[in-house]
């Protein structure tokens, strides 16, 4: 089940990096079903593995945090039996999904206050917080006009305009990428994903960076949602990832290179609200954010 975890992650076939950090948490469940002679082994094997679990996908801040939670909950403990190991394992495993699925719900609750009912939003890549928080925002009665794009290359915003589709309230279309510019003059707020902050930079999908500029020079307020375990205070180096060329264009490239980078960097001062399990923020509220806004202190700061 590591093995298969790993591959999965690896090959992005779970968007959400919540999920990825869920599924690769209970995957090391599968060594406590295993025999070892001494604790010293056990350790090293939970270790081994859930660096290659780790090694999967060098982006997902909330999938190394919660990776190491697990390992260092265990490593620490001082157990004097695999047995007990095995118990302090599964211990963690189910704090770290507990503290996961919960901020992550909670994140989509609390996204539910700026959305107003009536607006025009637009959307880019799939997000299941950003799904969650619409789906919530529907079943206490609010409509919307969603633009959706299509998060090119492996169009992932298809997926996510087929989800919304299903919600009568939700007036849904699928847009390309590059039209994000021309259809943001109707649009009230964009509201995207995220994959981590790390010191004062939204890591999100690839696609992100302009979608967000484009709306700050037309004014368009936007938010991110995501669990505050996706904030890092330091500790962790953003690793972007290269996807296949293959990706991009089937047939061979002849005479020029391809690149495929899965995600872009999104300076904070361009959000006007960054929203958590923890309730909602401007940049100025992550820690340095001041310092860090765009050398002046000053972020957009708009709600």
């Amino acid at each position: 089940m590591i093995d298969e975890t790993a591959e999965e992650i690896a090959g992005m076939q779970t968007h959400s990096s919540s999920v990825v950090a869920v599924k690769a948490a209970r995957a090391l469940r599968e060594l406590t079903e295993r025999e070892f002679p001494t604790v010293d082994e056990y350790v090293r094997a939970l270790e081994r593995n859930s660096n290659a679990l780790r090694r999967a996908n060098p982006s997902h801040a909330s999938l190394h945090s919660t990776q190491r939670e697990i390992v260092e909950s265990v490593a620490d403990a001082d157990v004097d039996s695999v047995e007990a190991g095995k118990e302090r394992t599964l211990e963690a495993i189910e704090a770290v999904v507990k503290r996961v699925e919960h901020g992550k719900r909670r994140a989509a609750k609390e996204a539910t206050s700026i959305l107003e009912s009536g607006e025009t939003l637009l959307t880019h890549d799939y997000s299941t917080t950003v799904l969650s928080a619409l789906t919530r925002a529907v079943e206490d009665g609010a409509e919307f006009s969603v633009y959706v794009t299509e998060s090119r290359p492996r169009y992932l915003g298809r997926k996510m305009a087929r989800r919304l589709a299903e919600f009568e309230p939700i007036d849904t279309t699928l847009v390309v990428d590059s039209a994000s510019g021309d259809v943001l003059s109707e649009c009230d707020r964009v509201v995207t994903g995220m994959t981590c902050i790390v010191e004062g930079t939204l890591y999100n999908r690839i696609g992100t960076y302009p979608t967000v500029a484009t709306a700050a020079d037309r004014d368009v307020p936007v938010a991110t949602i995501g669990s505050g375990a996706k904030i890092i205070d330091g500790g962790f180096a953003f690793q972007n990832e290269h996807r296949p060329a293959s990706e991009v264009m089937r047939e061979p490239a002849e005479g020029f290179a391809i690149e495929n980078p899965a995600y872009d960097a999104t300076p904070t001062r361009l959000l006007d609200s960054i929203v958590t399990d923890e309730g909602v923020v401007t940049p100025d509220d992550l820690p340095g954010g001041r310092e860090r806004a765009d050398g002046t202190g000053e972020s957009r700061g708009k709600q």
